[in-house]
């Protein structure tokens, strides 16, 4: 018999009240976490993401989570403090590299078959984050916008799991539900029961929603939690729940079909699904804010808090035009930013604005700081005879022409040697 912990059984208790949401509908008949979607996409019936009604439901009910505005007041002078350093040129060719574990939730088909995507489709989703989070040259996530941004960040799928031993950074877990129908469910079974610490992972749940019509989860493609506040003066920083935190897509809108043929949804087949969604975890916001609002002001910058996108009013589902939804702002509506609604192939902007957004809360949101000092992806060694490559140093990274070695006092290299990076590849 599964042992059920006093703590596991009160946080569960909590989950199933905080989640007992009416069966009330809307005007077009679809809610999510107790409050109605706020964007439904005309043409298909696919809502690209309810993170924002996540967030508002997490502040609702998790004492402790911070409001919109007091996460802003906290945030904004740390943006600020990398934005002075950006200016001064100290972050240049500062990498951090972000730990992942995806747990490919299954009900028992083939590795491969529906739900339990391949390999090679998970590790399609990590090149896809590494181009658009890199702005990589020649490739989709490569852009020559003015405002684009190299995030400097890598993902590396984890090598060695929380107790040590070794992985691939894919874990596939048999939860014995072949789609998932409610936001119930995913939270308070399928992530409290499948997480490695946030501290140290980033956690990604890939899964299979519901197809039924008066499913909740029916039509999504994901979401994600956003980050929390830490040490700001009067207020619990307790905010953000460690046992969900993380993304959660579909499998249909995960990986790439540049890379991996498969079942995707139309357009939403290039992995961008994952770099939104995680955008939203490391503190971006909609570009239009979620709001249908055109005014624009030095508190919410743009409605998204960053000034270099330009103010829109709604969300834009393809990019056949140039749209500008707000006229008397500056500026066409950034429908090429990855946190617009459209399209995959859209897609291919992070701003500069956004880039400070992110590495504030890397380096001060509870759980992020953390992250890019984990040693998830360092390989867990066979031998101790291989405990000389602790001292082997390899930089820069990435690199163009010269990688440079250095021993340390790890002595002389071997005669021949290959040098792989996370996806196995030379």
């Amino acid at each position: 018999m599964k042992k059920i912990t006093l703590k596991k059984l009160s946080y569960l208790l909590l989950l199933v009240s905080i989640f007992s949401f009416g069966q009330n509908t809307d005007s077009h008949g679809r809610r999510i976490f107790g409050r109605n979607i706020q964007s439904i996409n005309p043409s298909t019936g696919i809502t690209k993401c309810v993170s924002s009604e996540y967030e508002e439901y997490l502040q609702e009910n998790i004492k402790g989570r911070a409001t919109t505005e007091e996460f802003e007041a906290w945030l904004a002078p740390k943006v600020e403090q990398v934005k002075q350093r950006m200016l001064a040129g100290k972050s240049a060719n500062t990498v951090i590299t972000i730990p992942v574990v995806v747990h490919v939730i299954h009900n028992g088909d083939a590795v491969g078959s529906g739900e339990n995507i391949s390999d090679a489709r998970v590790l399609s989703q990590i090149t896809v984050l590494n181009q658009d989070f890199r702005r990589m040259l020649g490739t989709p996530g490569y852009n020559t916008n003015a405002v684009g941004a190299d995030i400097e960040i890598e993902f590396c799928m984890a090598q060695r799991k929380p107790d040590g031993t070794a992985t691939s950074g894919i874990d596939r877990v048999n939860l014995n539900l072949a789609s998932w129908a409610s936001e119930s469910s995913v939270e308070s079974n399928m992530k409290l029961n499948t997480i490695w610490d946030p501290t140290q992972y980033f956690n990604i749940w890939v899964c299979q929603f519901s197809s039924a019509t008066s499913a909740d989860l029916y039509g999504v493609l994901g979401y994600a939690q956003f980050p929390s506040n830490s040490g700001l003066s009067g207020i619990d920083t307790n905010g953000g729940l460690a046992n969900t935190d993380g993304v959660v897509i579909d499998y249909r809108a995960f990986g790439s079909s540049d890379y991996v043929t498969g079942t995707y949804f139309d357009d939403i087949d290039k992995g961008r699904t994952a770099t939104h969604e995680i955008g939203h975890c490391f503190g971006l916001r909609h570009i239009w804010g979620d709001n249908t609002s055109c005014t624009v002001n030095a508190t919410d910058s743009n409605k998204d808090y960053c000034s270099d996108t330009p103010a829109a009013k709604y969300e834009n589902y393809d990019c056949l035009s140039v749209y500008n939804s707000c006229p008397t702002a500056a500026g066409n509506d950034m429908t090429e930013n990855y946190m617009d609604y459209t399209n995959d192939a859209c897609m291919n902007v992070f701003t500069v604005d956004q880039k400070a957004r992110i590495l504030a809360v890397l380096q001060n949101s509870p759980r992020r700081s953390t992250l890019s000092s984990s040693l998830a992806c360092q390989a867990v060694l066979g031998t101790s005879s291989f405990n000389a490559l602790d001292m082997v140093s390899i930089y820069p990274n990435p690199a163009n022409d010269v990688l440079n070695i250095s021993l340390g006092d790890a002595g002389d290299l071997p005669s021949a040697y290959s040098i792989y990076n996370n996806l196995g590849q030379i």
